[in-house]
């Protein structure tokens, strides 16, 4: 799935299958590879689990539709709220994309802060059995009502090891849903062979932005700002609107709770932007805590310190033989 490209002066691009952008919320992924897009008649792929979501458009930071009429963007806005989704579905989907993308001679540009995709992108991916409808039922309403810890106390008697270690209300359920469908704990299908990976990752350009904590801290609390100034009250109350349980994943983006509260007049808007903002810098550091645990081999780019013009230029040459 090599690509090999004219850059227009009649030299050829070629070397990688993909270039595989990560990086913290706000560090300036998609600068990068919309320049990296113009460099390299790219086409961008979505790697966020959140900006999926059509209704999640500015709480999410998805490109704004001047980005989009620069380069093609794909996998952005292309599934409703109430789609809970999974690794294995996304896998799918970029699949047919990279299809289309070879096609065409173009190349493929991934970009996102959502680490598990990336691995199963590059590593392979073990597909679960399908899980039993009531019991699925039954262990998300155990998470919409009672919350992590409902969960995490229910999986403590199948799966001790998962209930330590997981955090996360959707990766605790889904844990709990696997053992009590399967009778095996998830880690346990989960080491099993994980099949071919769509994208190796010694034929991608891997990448992540890793700037210092202050800048990013500064452009988190902008991006808080701006959320709440350029149209975030109005996305989240649509989506409230729609009265979606509060397990499914688009219900739990960052925004929609403190977003909520502001319109439940629970908060003021001054307490909103210092709740999103402390948010989106606790979300930041397990991003960072998972690239450096999950992508230690990865090649680090300090964008505090260079233009994104500038990075997808010296980038670009990379690719020019």
């Amino acid at each position: 799935m090599s690509a090999t490209l004219d850059d227009g002066r009649g030299r050829r691009q070629s070397g990688y299958d993909a270039v595989l952008i990560a990086g913290p919320t706000a560090s300036g992924k998609s600068a990068l590879a919309l320049a990296l897009a113009d460099a390299l008649d790219g086409v961008i792929v979505n790697a966020d689990s959140m900006q999926l979501y059509r209704e999640l458009s500015i709480v999410t930071a998805r490109p704004p539709a001047e980005d989009l009429s620069r380069a093609p963007h794909r996998l952005y806005g292309v599934l409703p709220a109430f789609d809970p989704f999974s690794t294995g579905d996304w896998l799918r989907l970029v699949e047919r994309e990279l299809e289309a993308i070879t096609a065409l001679g173009k190349q493929p540009i991934f970009v996102g802060g959502t680490g598990l995709y990336f691995k199963a992108l590059t590593e392979g991916f073990a597909e679960l059995p399908d899980i039993d409808p009531g019991v699925r039922a039954r262990c998300r309403r155990l998470g919409e009502e009672g919350g992590a810890d409902a969960v995490r106390h229910a999986l403590q008697e199948e799966d001790p090891k998962a209930a330590g270690e997981l955090k996360d209300l959707q990766r605790l359920t889904r844990a709990l849903e696997v053992v009590l469908s399967t009778g095996r704990t998830l880690a346990a299908w989960q080491r099993e062979a994980h099949g071919e990976p769509l994208l190796p990752a010694d034929r991608c350009l891997r990448l992540v932005l890793a700037p210092p904590r202050a800048w990013l801290h500064e452009r988190i609390a902008l991006r808080a700002r701006q959320m709440l100034d350029c149209g975030g009250i109005d996305e989240v109350e649509r989506l409230l609107q729609l009265d979606l349980p509060t397990s499914l994943p688009a219900m739990r983006a960052i925004g929609v709770k403190e977003i909520g509260a502001l319109l439940a007049e629970e908060i003021d808007r001054e307490e909103a932007e210092r709740l999103l903002t402390v948010a989106t810098r606790q979300y930041a550091k397990r991003q960072e805590t998972w690239f450096r645990n999950q992508m230690a081999e990865w090649e680090r780019l300090d964008p505090s310190i260079e233009p994104a013009q500038e990075m997808a230029k010296r980038i670009a040459d990379r690719f020019v033989r």
